[in-house]
């Protein structure tokens, strides 16, 4: 069973579904709920468990007797990772199948993409994805009205690498990120944020989300001879790009990666080649590990417990 970073943190956008929708207008029968989760495609390591727990949880709900004594109904689009289909599925979910909230969808890509629909209609929307410009608008400065999302910002997560690398006094680094947007939103945190810790960029490469090699831009970097290496991508690019590592002998470096890795299954991919790296990680993904009085400790244990009995 593959634990993602992101599953248990749907678990809390569909209880906040249910806080919300609870002060809406009267529903007849049911209150509805919209999701749209990448189900298949390249990144349907995120969007399967999604899916998977959302339908867990709203039997759950539905089973202690619901919303104000009403049933969820939960309707489910597959966006496939493809920010078009997630638009014209958000857009179906309000106009058509009339639902109270959306939750997703599952990357930063696709939120961005749907986030005016959200936004024009005034449904409230949860995404599952990371990049802080997801809930800040950019324009005007401002957090969005409508748009929310659970997962730590892309912010958070480069503190959290940049602070490691600070002490462990390694201030040279080289990082690559794929040209999506998650990828482009972490690369602008990781420029921005490197002069705070003292940290040079001395190698900047990126990489497409269907290339399967990225050998050329690892000689670049192993060129340029960083101290260590951050990369921000997700999906299969983040698994390729660290065999290329090793198989260059760049393994004496070290490697850092997103939080999008954060899931046993990119561990499994990469076998062997991810032994040693390091990437910020939510608690789900370690939850056995966690002390008894870990304030998440019970919620992750009891979601592990439930996903593992269910699926």
């Amino acid at each position: 069973m593959t634990l993602r970073r992101i599953t248990i943190l749907a678990t809390i956008c569909l209880f906040g579904v249910g806080l919300l929708i609870s002060q809406a207008h009267a529903f007849k029968g049911t209150y509805k709920v919209g999701a749209v989760f990448s189900v298949t495609g390249r990144t349907s390591f995120l969007g399967d468990p999604e899916k998977k727990t959302a339908e867990m949880v709203v039997e759950q709900i539905n089973k202690a007797g619901g919303i104000n004594g009403k049933k969820l109904e939960l309707i489910i689009y597959d966006t496939e990772g493809d920010a078009t289909k997630a638009n014209l599925a958000v857009k179906k979910l309000i106009t058509k199948d009339k639902v109270a909230a959306v939750i997703g969808p599952s990357l930063s890509g696709t939120s961005l993409a749907v986030l005016p629909v959200a936004e024009k209609n005034k449904i409230p929307l949860i995404s599952c994805a990371a990049s802080y410009k997801i809930v800040h608008n950019e324009k005007t400065g401002k957090p969005y009205k409508w748009v929310f999302k659970t997962p730590q910002t892309d912010t958070m997560a480069v503190e959290a690498i940049y602070s490691h690398l600070f002490k462990r006094g390694l201030n040279k680094i080289a990082i690559m990120s794929v040209t999506s947007g998650f990828g482009a939103s972490g690369r602008g945190e990781l420029i921005r944020l490197a002069p705070t810790y003292g940290i040079t960029i001395v190698a900047d490469e990126k990489y497409g989300p269907k290339d399967t090699d990225m050998t050329a831009q690892l000689t670049k970097i192993k060129g340029k001879a960083p101290q260590a290496i951050v990369n921000w991508s997700v999906g299969p690019t983040q698994v390729t790009v660290l065999r290329n590592w090793r198989d260059l002998g760049m393994a004496s470096m070290p490697f850092y990666q997103s939080h999008g890795f954060g899931s046993r299954k990119n561990i499994e991919l990469a076998a062997g080649a991810a032994e040693g790296i390091l990437c910020p990680l939510g608690s789900c993904n370690i939850a056995e590990l966690l002390s008894a009085n870990h304030p998440q400790k019970d919620v992750t244990m009891k979601y592990s417990q439930d996903y593992k009995i269910r699926y």
